[in-house]
């Protein structure tokens, strides 16, 4: 796996609980300027509680990105049968254009090939070009696997296939 590429000052880590209070303030800085392109629903779902998040760490790990002493950057994953699934992905609009996200997915995909997954997948919204072009980069493709909505605000699903020592030919 490559060396991780992020600004001198940044460092992914794995998240702690006590943490979840500024992971929300994160995912809702992140997506606030889409806000208008969510149902009212889709969007609370998109940035969930302090709570909320508290109770992801029974379902997965959950990583962030700390550039200097502030948190700039969140992602999480929950295995499934079908692979790993990867959500609430987000970078501060302030810190994006950094290789934040690639190495948030790339520290994400370390932990899929450790855990031995075959694939990693995640639901993205049409309006996120930015993100659809950063996951495209990384070798995600489209699929027609549901869901296809989130409290009616369109989605779609990514996938990325992964070699794993027992895949390897």
């Amino acid at each position: 796996m490559s060396q991780l590429n992020l600004p001198a000052n940044a460092l992914v880590r794995r998240a702690v609980a006590d943490e979840s209070a500024i992971i929300a303030q994160v995912l809702y800085q992140s997506f606030l300027e889409f806000e208008a392109q969510y149902t009212p629903a889709a969007f609370a779902a998109t940035t969930p509680t302090s709570e909320e998040i508290q109770k992801r760490w029974k379902e997965g790990p959950v990583w962030v990105v700390e550039q200097g002493d502030q948190i700039v950057s969140t992602i999480s994953a929950v295995p499934k049968s079908e692979g790993l699934y990867i959500r609430s992905m987000a970078v501060l609009p302030s810190a994006r254009g950094h290789g934040i996200g690639y190495a948030l997915l790339q520290t994400i995909e370390q932990f899929a090939i450790a855990q031995a997954f075959q694939r990693m997948f995640l639901s993205t919204t049409p309006f996120l070009a930015g993100a659809i072009q950063l996951y495209g980069r990384f070798g995600f493709y489209r699929s027609n696997d549901p869901p296809h909505d989130l409290f009616g605000t369109p989605l779609f699903t990514m996938i990325k296939r992964l070699e794993t020592a027992g895949s390897a030919s």
